[in-house]
Protein backbone atom coordinates (compact mmCIF):
# COMPACT_ATOMS: atom_id res chain seq x y z
CA UNK A 1 0.00 0.00 0.00
CA UNK A 2 2.74 2.47 0.98
CA UNK A 3 4.28 2.43 -2.51
CA UNK A 4 1.05 3.82 -3.94
CA UNK A 5 0.65 6.68 -1.45
CA UNK A 6 1.83 9.42 -3.87
CA UNK A 7 -0.88 8.44 -6.37
CA UNK A 8 -3.44 8.09 -3.56
CA UNK A 9 -2.74 11.63 -2.38
CA UNK A 10 -2.84 12.92 -5.94
CA UNK A 11 -6.31 11.39 -6.32
CA UNK A 12 -7.41 12.83 -2.95
CA UNK A 13 -6.22 16.27 -4.03
CA UNK A 14 -8.05 15.88 -7.33
CA UNK A 15 -11.21 14.81 -5.50
CA UNK A 16 -11.01 17.92 -3.30
CA UNK A 17 -10.50 20.18 -6.31
CA UNK A 18 -13.45 18.61 -8.12
CA UNK A 19 -15.79 19.10 -5.14
CA UNK A 20 -14.53 22.66 -4.74
CA UNK A 21 -15.18 23.41 -8.41
CA UNK A 22 -18.75 22.13 -8.17
CA UNK A 23 -19.71 23.49 -4.74
CA UNK A 24 -17.86 26.78 -4.58
CA UNK A 25 -18.29 27.05 -8.34
CA UNK A 26 -22.04 27.47 -8.09
CA UNK A 27 -21.85 30.12 -5.37
CA UNK A 28 -19.19 31.99 -7.33
CA UNK A 29 -21.54 31.76 -10.30
CA UNK A 30 -24.43 33.13 -8.26
CA UNK A 31 -22.29 36.11 -7.30
CA UNK A 32 -21.26 36.66 -10.91
CA UNK A 33 -24.81 36.92 -12.26
CA UNK A 34 -26.29 39.04 -9.46
CA UNK A 35 -28.21 42.02 -10.92
CA UNK A 36 -27.11 45.45 -9.76
CA UNK A 37 -30.54 47.02 -10.30
CA UNK A 38 -32.76 44.74 -8.20
CA UNK A 39 -32.09 44.47 -4.47
CA UNK A 40 -34.89 41.98 -3.80
CA UNK A 41 -33.46 39.58 -6.39
CA UNK A 42 -29.97 39.97 -4.94
CA UNK A 43 -31.33 39.17 -1.48
CA UNK A 44 -32.93 35.97 -2.75
CA UNK A 45 -29.79 34.92 -4.61
CA UNK A 46 -27.61 35.54 -1.57
CA UNK A 47 -30.07 33.62 0.61
CA UNK A 48 -29.82 30.62 -1.74
CA UNK A 49 -26.09 30.24 -0.98
CA UNK A 50 -26.08 31.64 2.56
CA UNK A 51 -25.99 28.33 4.47
CA UNK A 52 -23.36 26.77 2.19
CA UNK A 53 -20.88 29.17 0.63
CA UNK A 54 -18.39 29.44 3.50
CA UNK A 55 -18.18 25.67 4.02
CA UNK A 56 -17.77 25.13 0.27
CA UNK A 57 -14.36 26.77 0.44
CA UNK A 58 -13.22 24.06 2.86
CA UNK A 59 -12.43 21.88 -0.15
CA UNK A 60 -9.99 24.46 -1.51
CA UNK A 61 -8.23 24.57 1.86
CA UNK A 62 -8.02 20.77 1.89
CA UNK A 63 -6.65 20.63 -1.67
CA UNK A 64 -3.97 23.25 -0.97
CA UNK A 65 -3.14 21.54 2.32
CA UNK A 66 -2.57 18.22 0.57
CA UNK A 67 -0.42 19.95 -2.06
CA UNK A 68 1.69 21.61 0.64
CA UNK A 69 2.17 18.60 2.89
CA UNK A 70 2.16 15.68 0.45
CA UNK A 71 3.88 17.38 -2.51
CA UNK A 72 6.07 20.19 -1.10
CA UNK A 73 8.24 20.42 -4.23
CA UNK A 74 5.17 20.90 -6.40
CA UNK A 75 3.71 23.40 -3.92
CA UNK A 76 6.80 25.58 -4.19
CA UNK A 77 6.85 25.34 -7.97
CA UNK A 78 3.14 26.09 -8.41
CA UNK A 79 2.96 29.12 -6.15
CA UNK A 80 6.26 30.53 -7.35
CA UNK A 81 4.92 30.50 -10.91
CA UNK A 82 1.44 31.70 -9.91
CA UNK A 83 2.29 34.15 -7.13
CA UNK A 84 0.44 37.17 -8.52
CA UNK A 85 -2.67 35.28 -9.78
CA UNK A 86 -2.83 33.62 -6.34
CA UNK A 87 -2.75 37.06 -4.71
CA UNK A 88 -5.62 38.22 -6.92
CA UNK A 89 -7.56 35.01 -6.21
CA UNK A 90 -7.21 35.54 -2.47
CA UNK A 91 -8.21 39.19 -2.90
CA UNK A 92 -11.37 38.08 -4.68
CA UNK A 93 -12.21 35.55 -1.96
CA UNK A 94 -11.58 38.15 0.76
CA UNK A 95 -13.82 40.67 -1.02
CA UNK A 96 -16.56 38.03 -1.15
CA UNK A 97 -16.25 37.16 2.51
CA UNK A 98 -16.20 40.75 3.76
CA UNK A 99 -19.01 41.97 1.52
CA UNK A 100 -21.22 38.95 2.29
CA UNK A 101 -21.14 39.72 6.00
CA UNK A 102 -21.23 43.50 5.74
CA UNK A 103 -24.20 43.61 3.35
CA UNK A 104 -26.36 42.05 6.06
CA UNK A 105 -25.48 44.82 8.52
CA UNK A 106 -25.00 47.84 6.26
CA UNK A 107 -27.46 50.69 6.00
CA UNK A 108 -29.71 50.55 2.97
CA UNK A 109 -27.79 53.22 1.07
CA UNK A 110 -24.56 51.20 1.37
CA UNK A 111 -25.92 47.72 0.72
CA UNK A 112 -25.66 48.02 -3.05
CA UNK A 113 -21.94 48.82 -2.77
CA UNK A 114 -21.27 45.67 -0.79
CA UNK A 115 -23.28 43.65 -3.32
CA UNK A 116 -21.17 45.16 -6.11
CA UNK A 117 -18.01 44.15 -4.26
CA UNK A 118 -19.40 40.64 -3.81
CA UNK A 119 -19.98 40.41 -7.53
CA UNK A 120 -16.53 41.83 -8.36
CA UNK A 121 -14.91 39.40 -5.90
CA UNK A 122 -16.76 36.51 -7.50
CA UNK A 123 -15.61 37.50 -10.99
CA UNK A 124 -12.03 38.05 -9.84
CA UNK A 125 -11.86 34.68 -8.09
CA UNK A 126 -13.41 32.83 -11.04
CA UNK A 127 -11.21 34.45 -13.69
CA UNK A 128 -8.04 33.87 -11.66
CA UNK A 129 -8.89 30.22 -11.07
CA UNK A 130 -9.38 29.70 -14.78
CA UNK A 131 -6.17 31.53 -15.63
CA UNK A 132 -4.21 29.54 -13.05
CA UNK A 133 -5.63 26.28 -14.44
CA UNK A 134 -4.54 27.26 -17.94
CA UNK A 135 -1.01 28.09 -16.78
CA UNK A 136 -0.88 24.88 -14.75
CA UNK A 137 -1.81 22.46 -17.54
CA UNK A 138 0.78 24.03 -19.86
CA UNK A 139 3.50 23.41 -17.28
CA UNK A 140 3.91 27.17 -16.67
CA UNK A 141 5.26 27.71 -20.15
CA UNK A 142 6.10 31.40 -20.54
CA UNK A 143 5.39 31.60 -24.28
CA UNK A 144 2.70 33.73 -25.87
CA UNK A 145 0.61 30.71 -26.89
CA UNK A 146 0.61 29.41 -23.31
CA UNK A 147 -0.59 32.74 -21.94
CA UNK A 148 -3.26 32.91 -24.64
CA UNK A 149 -4.39 29.42 -23.64
CA UNK A 150 -4.56 30.56 -19.99
CA UNK A 151 -6.79 33.49 -20.99
CA UNK A 152 -9.05 31.09 -22.88
CA UNK A 153 -9.15 28.85 -19.81
CA UNK A 154 -10.09 31.85 -17.65
CA UNK A 155 -13.06 32.64 -19.91
CA UNK A 156 -14.16 29.00 -20.03
CA UNK A 157 -13.98 28.46 -16.25
CA UNK A 158 -15.79 31.74 -15.57
CA UNK A 159 -18.56 30.77 -17.97
CA UNK A 160 -18.77 27.31 -16.39
CA UNK A 161 -19.18 28.84 -12.92
CA UNK A 162 -21.90 31.18 -14.17
CA UNK A 163 -23.52 28.16 -15.83
CA UNK A 164 -23.66 26.04 -12.68
CA UNK A 165 -24.58 29.10 -10.59
CA UNK A 166 -27.59 29.77 -12.80
CA UNK A 167 -28.53 26.08 -12.65
CA UNK A 168 -28.35 26.24 -8.84
CA UNK A 169 -30.74 29.20 -8.79
CA UNK A 170 -33.17 27.40 -11.11
CA UNK A 171 -33.27 24.62 -8.51
CA UNK A 172 -33.45 26.85 -5.43
CA UNK A 173 -35.68 29.76 -6.49
CA UNK A 174 -38.98 30.53 -8.19
CA UNK A 175 -40.60 33.34 -10.17
CA UNK A 176 -38.61 36.10 -11.82
CA UNK A 177 -35.35 35.16 -10.11
CA UNK A 178 -35.62 31.65 -11.52
CA UNK A 179 -36.44 32.97 -15.00
CA UNK A 180 -33.49 35.38 -14.91
CA UNK A 181 -31.20 32.59 -13.72
CA UNK A 182 -32.33 30.34 -16.58
CA UNK A 183 -31.71 33.16 -19.08
CA UNK A 184 -28.13 33.72 -17.91
CA UNK A 185 -27.41 30.02 -17.42
CA UNK A 186 -28.32 29.28 -21.04
CA UNK A 187 -25.98 31.94 -22.36
CA UNK A 188 -23.18 30.96 -20.01
CA UNK A 189 -23.72 27.37 -21.12
CA UNK A 190 -23.20 28.35 -24.76
CA UNK A 191 -19.92 30.07 -23.91
CA UNK A 192 -18.81 27.20 -21.67
CA UNK A 193 -19.57 24.70 -24.45
CA UNK A 194 -17.55 26.76 -26.93
CA UNK A 195 -14.70 26.92 -24.43
CA UNK A 196 -14.79 23.17 -23.79
CA UNK A 197 -14.71 22.47 -27.51
CA UNK A 198 -11.84 24.88 -28.12
CA UNK A 199 -9.77 23.56 -25.23
CA UNK A 200 -10.42 19.97 -26.34
CA UNK A 201 -8.98 20.85 -29.74
CA UNK A 202 -6.09 22.99 -28.48
CA UNK A 203 -4.88 20.69 -25.69
CA UNK A 204 -3.70 17.87 -28.00
CA UNK A 205 -2.11 20.45 -30.31
CA UNK A 206 0.10 21.92 -27.58
CA UNK A 207 0.94 18.63 -25.86
CA UNK A 208 2.17 15.56 -27.70
CA UNK A 209 1.56 13.43 -24.59
CA UNK A 210 -2.10 14.47 -24.41
CA UNK A 211 -2.50 13.80 -28.13
CA UNK A 212 -1.00 10.33 -27.70
CA UNK A 213 -3.37 9.50 -24.85
CA UNK A 214 -6.53 10.62 -26.62
CA UNK A 215 -5.91 10.11 -30.33
CA UNK A 216 -4.24 6.71 -30.56
CA UNK A 217 -5.90 3.32 -30.94
CA UNK A 218 -7.79 1.97 -28.99
CA UNK A 219 -8.16 5.01 -26.68
CA UNK A 220 -9.75 7.13 -29.40
CA UNK A 221 -12.67 4.69 -29.53
CA UNK A 222 -12.92 3.91 -25.81
CA UNK A 223 -13.04 7.61 -24.87
CA UNK A 224 -15.65 8.68 -27.42
CA UNK A 225 -18.49 8.37 -24.83
CA UNK A 226 -17.04 11.28 -22.82
CA UNK A 227 -17.50 14.04 -25.45
CA UNK A 228 -20.77 12.46 -26.56
CA UNK A 229 -22.15 12.52 -23.01
CA UNK A 230 -21.02 16.15 -22.66
CA UNK A 231 -22.87 17.06 -25.86
CA UNK A 232 -26.05 15.27 -24.76
CA UNK A 233 -26.01 16.97 -21.36
CA UNK A 234 -25.36 20.42 -22.85
CA UNK A 235 -28.27 20.07 -25.27
CA UNK A 236 -30.61 18.60 -22.64
CA UNK A 237 -29.88 21.37 -20.14
CA UNK A 238 -30.28 24.04 -22.81
CA UNK A 239 -33.68 22.66 -23.83
CA UNK A 240 -34.83 22.51 -20.21
CA UNK A 241 -33.67 26.06 -19.42
CA UNK A 242 -35.46 27.35 -22.52
CA UNK A 243 -38.79 26.33 -20.92
CA UNK A 244 -38.26 27.52 -17.33
CA UNK A 245 -40.48 27.76 -15.35
CA UNK A 246 -41.93 24.33 -16.03
CA UNK A 247 -45.35 23.20 -14.86
CA UNK A 248 -45.23 22.67 -11.08
CA UNK A 249 -41.49 23.37 -11.30
CA UNK A 250 -40.98 19.74 -12.24
CA UNK A 251 -37.37 18.67 -12.72
CA UNK A 252 -35.93 21.94 -11.37
CA UNK A 253 -33.01 19.91 -10.01
CA UNK A 254 -32.06 18.58 -13.44
CA UNK A 255 -29.91 21.48 -14.73
CA UNK A 256 -27.77 21.58 -11.59
CA UNK A 257 -27.25 17.81 -11.46
CA UNK A 258 -26.49 17.67 -15.19
CA UNK A 259 -24.01 20.57 -15.08
CA UNK A 260 -22.32 19.04 -12.02
CA UNK A 261 -21.94 15.82 -14.02
CA UNK A 262 -20.44 17.88 -16.84
CA UNK A 263 -17.85 19.12 -14.35
CA UNK A 264 -17.10 15.51 -13.42
CA UNK A 265 -16.65 14.48 -17.06
CA UNK A 266 -14.36 17.40 -17.82
CA UNK A 267 -12.35 16.75 -14.68
CA UNK A 268 -11.98 13.10 -15.67
CA UNK A 269 -10.72 14.24 -19.06
CA UNK A 270 -8.08 16.44 -17.45
CA UNK A 271 -7.09 13.70 -15.00
CA UNK A 272 -6.75 11.16 -17.79
CA UNK A 273 -4.65 13.60 -19.80
CA UNK A 274 -2.07 14.31 -17.10
CA UNK A 275 -2.11 11.56 -14.45
CA UNK A 276 0.23 10.76 -12.64
CA UNK A 277 1.90 14.18 -13.02
CA UNK A 278 1.27 16.58 -10.16
CA UNK A 279 2.61 19.37 -12.38
CA UNK A 280 2.02 18.44 -16.04
CA UNK A 281 5.25 17.75 -17.90
CA UNK A 282 7.44 18.78 -14.97
CA UNK A 283 6.84 16.69 -11.85
CA UNK A 284 5.23 13.32 -11.30
CA UNK A 285 3.49 12.50 -8.03
CA UNK A 286 6.33 10.19 -7.01
CA UNK A 287 9.04 12.77 -7.77
CA UNK A 288 7.29 15.52 -5.82
CA UNK A 289 6.02 13.46 -2.86
CA UNK A 290 7.14 13.69 0.74
CA UNK A 291 8.81 10.68 2.35
CA UNK A 292 6.79 7.49 2.74
CA UNK A 293 6.80 7.87 6.53
CA UNK A 294 5.36 11.39 6.26
CA UNK A 295 2.73 10.31 3.75
CA UNK A 296 1.68 7.45 6.02
CA UNK A 297 1.08 9.79 8.96
CA UNK A 298 -0.75 12.29 6.74
CA UNK A 299 -2.88 9.50 5.29
CA UNK A 300 -4.23 8.56 8.71
CA UNK A 301 -5.04 12.20 9.40
CA UNK A 302 -6.91 12.58 6.12
CA UNK A 303 -8.73 9.28 6.73
CA UNK A 304 -10.12 10.76 9.94
CA UNK A 305 -10.86 14.30 8.73
CA UNK A 306 -12.29 13.63 5.26
CA UNK A 307 -15.32 11.57 6.39
CA UNK A 308 -16.29 14.33 8.84
CA UNK A 309 -16.13 16.96 6.10
CA UNK A 310 -18.26 14.76 3.84
CA UNK A 311 -20.79 14.07 6.61
CA UNK A 312 -21.04 17.74 7.54
CA UNK A 313 -21.50 18.73 3.90
CA UNK A 314 -24.21 16.11 3.37
CA UNK A 315 -25.94 17.15 6.60
CA UNK A 316 -25.91 20.85 5.70
CA UNK A 317 -27.42 20.21 2.27
CA UNK A 318 -30.01 17.88 3.79
CA UNK A 319 -31.09 20.46 6.39
CA UNK A 320 -31.37 23.32 3.88
CA UNK A 321 -32.83 21.28 1.04
CA UNK A 322 -35.71 22.80 -0.91
CA UNK A 323 -36.54 26.25 -2.15
CA UNK A 324 -34.80 29.28 -0.71
CA UNK A 325 -36.41 31.26 2.07
CA UNK A 326 -35.46 34.65 3.42
CA UNK A 327 -32.02 34.72 5.01
CA UNK A 328 -31.97 36.44 8.39
CA UNK A 329 -29.45 37.03 11.18
CA UNK A 330 -30.24 37.08 14.89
Amino acid sequence: MSQYLPEVFLMLMGFSILLYAILDGYDLGVGMIMPQNNEAHRDTMIASIGPFWDANETWLVLAVGILLIAFPMAHGLVFEALYFPTFLLLLGLILRGVSFDFRAKAKDQHKGRWDLLFRLGSWLAAVMQGYMLGRYVTGFDSGFAAHLFAVLSALCVSAAYAYIGGAWLVMKTTGLVQQRAAFWARRAGWLAALGMLTISVVNPLISADVAARWLTFPAVFLLVPIPLMCLVLLVAVDRYLAHVPTRDDIGCWFPFVAVAFLFVLNFFGLAYSYFPDVVPGLLSARDAASSTASLTVIFYGVAVVLPFILLYTAFAYRVFWGKTQKLSYY
